[in-house]
């Protein structure tokens, strides 16, 4: 019998992209995923802002009231994390990379749980009110994977490539609501989270989710520039020696701030160690000591996120010490040691604008405001090692596109500086381990 004409061409035409049914279902719930990202994103920097005044609140009426709020808040932090919330511990980014390349549905899923999402944002509220060295833009790639992850099997998608453009998609979307900077939302998930399995696919359906969590973002709290607007300038001439100088000075400085998260747990004295492996929760509450007393030394420039003291050199603006730099750096080393969920994006910017600060003061024929945004660029390509990233977040976040080529110049520079003293990337490395644990 010959099939019937009609119903032949309406099967045919349901299974065209633009004109089945299930396709546009699936389109519907992810392009509802990118937004929601968008909306726990903003909601996460809200409640994170408001943790962190707290903390500088209570700081500023009793100092020393550090000496009790730090220790107290990252022990139970560690606590908790290991009770309830297992795999939210750290930045959350190696956990995305490894689920994009753990082959197993199962074992990748299990570090995408909402269950972990909400506590990632709950433990690093309590975090940032010890006054840890933290920052909220890696957890929030974490988060917005998960969503993407849970909307993906809620739709029971058939093939686990599809779920892992989900993840993907996730995890460009959370960086870009979060600093308000799509394009590098875009290249992050490129260049840091898929690797070698990028693919069109994987870059169209990722622009869909930053685009429409950047939008969601844009139309809650409007269209902001992260650190504000910067007219530095770096004028032809002598003053770009600026960009070599900052470009390895501060790959270096980044690199050796990443061999530190690698090898400094394995590298403490034994009875440090010890105590970390038989009484974590007493040695987060160790760390939390160290980081009150770098807070007292620092003059509490130390604490938090960093995004006050980089918004103020970023702007050229005095109240930060040459010393901000260092005691940033050790604070933001001593919180990732501790075990505790918090990331590291923008400690590392600001140890960055602390290290352009200082540099600035050795270059007088450099604009001072120019070397900030430098050593923010290299320092942070040394860290991440994805030096595209490095110099499209940065241009982004400062509203300055005069400067791109100095930029990306040292953050090319910042890069291969960083090589020479850490091998291994930072996230790639913590994200074997994931990928080797028992998840």
């Amino acid at each position: 019998m010959r099939p019937d004409r009609p119903s032949f061409n309406r099967r045919r035409l349901r299974r065209l992209p633009l004109l089945s049914p299930r396709q546009w279902r699936r389109r519907l719930v992810f392009w509802l995923g990118a937004a929601l990202v968008g909306v726990v994103a903003v909601g996460f920097a809200a409640a994170a802002e408001q943790a962190q005044h707290l903390f500088s609140r209570m700081v500023a009426w009793q100092p020393l009231l550090v000496l009790l709020l730090a220790p107290g808040a990252l022990a139970l932090s560690l606590w908790l994390t290991q009770r309830f919330f297992p795999g939210a511990q750290g930045s959350g980014i190696p956990q995305v990379i490894a689920a994009l390349h753990i082959q197993d549905p199962a074992r990748a899923g299990r570090l995408l749980t909402l269950r972990i999402a909400a506590g990632k944002v709950l433990l690093l509220l309590l975090g940032l009110l010890g006054g840890a060295s933290i920052g909220r833009e890696g957890p929030t790639v974490q988060v917005g994977a998960s969503i993407m992850h849970a909307l993906g099997r809620w739709q029971r998608l058939p093939r686990p490539e599809l779920l892992r453009l989900l993840v993907l998609a996730g995890g460009g979307a959370g960086v870009a609501a979060a600093f308000n900077t799509p394009l590098a939302g875009l290249v992050f998930a490129i260049e840091e989270l898929s690797h070698s399995s990028f693919k069109a696919r994987t870059g169209s359906l990722t622009l869909t989710a930053v685009v429409i969590a950047g939008l969601t973002a844009i139309g809650l709290v409007g269209n902001y520039i992260y650190f504000g607007q910067s007219t530095a300038r770096l004028e032809m001439g002598l003053a770009w020696v600026a960009v070599p100088l900052c470009g390895l000075l501060g790959g270096l400085a980044g690199g050796l701030f990443s061999s530190m998260l690698i090898h400094i747990p394995r590298l403490l004295p034994g009875a440090v160690k010890q105590v970390a492996l038989r009484h974590p929760v007493l040695f987060a509450a160790g760390c939390g000591l160290l980081i009150a007393l770098i807070g007292l030394a620092s003059g509490g420039t130390s604490y938090g996120t960093g995004y006050e003291q980089a918004k103020l050199l970023v702007e050229g603006q005095p109240g930060v010490p040459e010393s901000f730099a260092f005691w940033k750096l050790l604070a933001t080393v001593v919180s990732y040691l501790s075990g505790i969920p918090g990331g590291i994006f923008a400690p590392s910017l600001s140890v960055g604008a602390g290290i352009g600060h200082w540099l600035g003061a050795l270059l007088p024929g450099a604009p001072a405001d120019a070397v900030v945004l430098l050593g923010m660029v290299a320092y942070f390509s040394g860290v991440v090692q994805a030096p595209i990233t490095a110099g499209v977040i940065v241009l982004e976040m400062t509203g300055n596109h005069g400067m791109a080529v100095p930029l990306m110049g040292a953050a090319l520079i910042g890069f291969a500086a960083s090589r020479l003293v850490c091998r291994r990337p930072l996230y790639a490395t913590m994200a074997r381990r994931f990928m080797a644990g028992p998840h």
